[in-house]
């Protein structure tokens, strides 16, 4: 009886500390390739091939909307990019800018490159939670 009244309440707390992010990307102006979303949850990770939590999505519109279930509430910095010919990178020019759209939490931008990991970062802490990014 005791490690069942256990086990429910373990389950009860897990549950209630996690939820659904929907990342919801706007400004995609070609219909074709991927749309790959990441979320770093520590600082020395980001932008690294260290994300924590990774999606890709066909294109199949304007916009699109990423979901990730099951999420610890926590803070993540999120960074998408429109993989336009899907080789699977952000492909770069001349000084590594890129030549496929791109975002970040909060439509944060650096100055000469890009934005910090607490710029990016979101607080996920909600059963439910939608936030938008604009491609450049």
């Amino acid at each position: 009886m005791i490690v069942v009244v256990v086990s429910l309440l373990l389950n009860w707390l897990q549950s209630d500390s996690s939820g659904t992010l929907t990342v919801e990307i706007k400004g995609i102006k070609n219909v074709k390739g991927d749309i790959r979303v990441a979320l770093y949850d520590l600082k020395e990770n980001f932008l690294t091939d260290q994300l924590y939590k990774g999606k890709v999505e066909k294109v199949s519109g304007e916009s699109a909307r990423v979901q990730f279930t099951s999420l610890p509430f926590g803070s993540y910095a999120i960074s998408v990019f429109h993989d336009e010919n899907e080789n699977g990178k952000l492909d770069t020019g001349l000084f590594g800018i890129p030549k496929e759209p791109y975002g970040f939490g909060n439509d944060s931008m650096g100055v000469l490159g890009p934005p910090d990991f607490e710029e990016a970062s979101v607080t996920f802490q909600a059963k439910t939670a939608t936030h938008s990014i604009s491609l450049r």
